[in-house]
């Protein structure tokens, strides 16, 4: 269980960070540069605490998942990243835009694009965490 846990947790890392670099980078690129007086320049920008925070949200995502979920299934996942998106979607996105300048757009992609990231991982983690048997925990 350990393993799998390892496995999903690094292959969520990955597919969100290559989610997060397509809706950054390119989709919302224009968007903060519409509003680069709410963010800090480039050259102060801390990646390595980005990366980390990413590298610790996936191993939530996925231990909430593997430890407390019985039924073990793509079909599970999905619900699971689907519903799970949407709460945090809802606050990263909406919830920021009600108290910052922010234009509507980015508040909508943020909250899209976080359902769409979890609902990936838990795609991940309902092929890769496997049913729990008896026994088996």
């Amino acid at each position: 269980m350990i393993k799998r846990t390892i496995l999903a947790t690094l292959a969520v890392y990955v597919a969100w960070s290559v989610l997060d670099s397509i809706m950054h980078g390119v989709i919302l690129r224009s968007s903060y540069e519409a509003t680069a007086n709410l963010w800090r320049p480039v050259e102060e920008t801390k990646m390595g605490l980005m990366y980390v925070v990413v590298l610790i949200s996936a191993l939530t995502f996925v231990s909430i998942y593997a430890y407390f979920f019985k039924e073990r299934t793509l079909a599970t996942g999905l619900k699971y990243g689907l519903l799970f998106g949407v709460g945090v979607g809802s606050g990263m996105g909406y919830g920021t835009y009600s108290v910052m300048p922010i234009p509507y757009e980015l508040a909508l992609v943020w909250f899209l694009g976080t359902v769409v990231e979890t609902t990936v991982g838990g795609s991940l983690v309902g092929l890769i965490i496997p049913q729990a048997r008896p026994g088996f925990q």
